[in-house]
């Protein structure tokens, strides 16, 4: 059985590098928020996930991936282990994170990035990205 998963949401914070000195790999972690609709209401709760990007693919996210961004990630799904100390009680706690593989942009940029990429303007149709030509 092949793990994998795909999931589209907003990002919860701007993503933010955790770099290990006894190697040369790098983390880039975020999170996003996922909307979790019930067949039997109209109600909706978020759901909160974990998103590690490592090395190269890290840094690829750092330079496109904001705060407030609407983002399809897709990776392996992982589970982190660890002990938690509540009211005095060690407990232990299981963490679902998805190991991104990969992960597209979607909708327009946040305002505070409209100008950020150079030689793409929107096009008069549907808002889709043209190259400027020089």
């Amino acid at each position: 059985m092949n793990n994998t998963i795909t999931v589209i949401g907003y990002v919860g914070q701007n993503p933010h590098a955790i770099a290990f000195e006894d190697t040369s790999n790098k983390v880039v972690k975020f999170s996003i928020a996922v909307k979790e609709f019930s067949a039997n209401t109209d109600e909706s709760k978020t759901l909160w996930l974990d998103i590690d990007a490592w090395n190269g693919l890290g840094e690829r996210v750092l330079k496109a991936v904001t705060k407030g961004r609407e983002v399809v990630v897709h990776g392996r799904l992982t589970v982190s282990t660890f002990n938690k100390e509540v009211n005095g009680t060690k407990v232990e706690v299981t963490k679902p994170i998805i190991k991104l593989t990969s992960f597209h942009l979607c909708g327009r940029r946040p305002p505070m990035e409209e100008n950020q990429i150079e030689g793409i303007l929107p096009s008069p149709k549907k808002g889709r990205p043209t190259a400027v030509k020089s």
